[in-house]
Formats: structure tokens, sequence, C-alpha cells
């Protein structure tokens, strides 16, 4: 994990409004939310594994699944996954489980991110700051 720090960390929005700002520029709402906080996702690259920007956000009145609640941005950071190759050898399935967990745990969740990409999320968090700043 790479933080970058921003000018948006401690800004607030309108999580509706953040969000028709930022998906048509490719971001998500990652699915690692809760009813307090989450993540906005970037996805950068997917080679031997997946790079994202991720920008946390948190609650600051209601919860995130309410109509007019606003958030607050967080420092925003670049995330590396690398995933198995093959075959996950410790996998444990059976037929419910197998039904709701069909994917091989990461090699490393906290991967290294690749040096050029650390440029590409710096640009991002730039790139940011201009639409939702300025």
């Amino acid at each position: 994990m790479i933080e970058i720090p921003s000018r948006l960390e401690g800004k607030q929005f309108s999580l509706h409004q953040l969000e028709q700002t930022l998906k048509p520029f490719g971001y998500e709402i990652g699915g690692g939310w809760e009813y307090d906080h989450g993540y906005f996702d970037y996805k950068i690259a997917d080679h031997l594994g997946y790079q994202f920007l991720r920008v946390p956000f948190q609650a600051v009145d209601g919860q995130l699944d309410s109509h007019g609640t606003t958030v607050e941005l967080g420092r925003p950071f670049l995330l590396a996954h690398k995933y198995q190759r093959g075959i996950d050898d410790f996998a444990d399935v059976g037929n419910l489980t197998a039904s709701f967990d069909q994917f091989a745990e990461p090699q490393d969740p906290d991967a290294t991110v690749p040096e050029p990409l650390i440029s590409v999320g710096k640009a991002l968090v730039q790139e940011l700051e201009r639409r939702l700043l300025d």
C-alpha cells in the first residue's frame, strides 16, 4: 500500500453526487464497504493481479445506504493484490460454499505496487482534485 497525500483529505461531499461524478471516469464503490465507510476504487492495471487507486470515505451523517448521506474523503492510496496462478491447493469447498466462494485466495493481498504505476496513481489523484475541488 502506498499513500498519496491529497487536498481531498477531509473534504465532504454528498455520496450520491460523488458517485455521479466519479462513475463515468471508471471509479466504483469497492465491495468492502460497511454502513459507515467505504472506498471508491479505480482499477489501474490487472497484470499478475490487480492494482487500484483507492479513495476511502467515511459517513458524516446517516449510513451509506441512506438517501442524502454526506461523506468525508480520506487519504487516497495505491493497493496491489497478487493472485495465485493455477489451482488453490488450500481451498475448502463444499456444495454450499462453492456457490459463494468461487475464487482463489490472493497469493499476496498487499503486493508491491510496480514503480511505473506510482506515477499513474499520483496523476489520477491530481485529476480527482481538479474535478472535485477546482
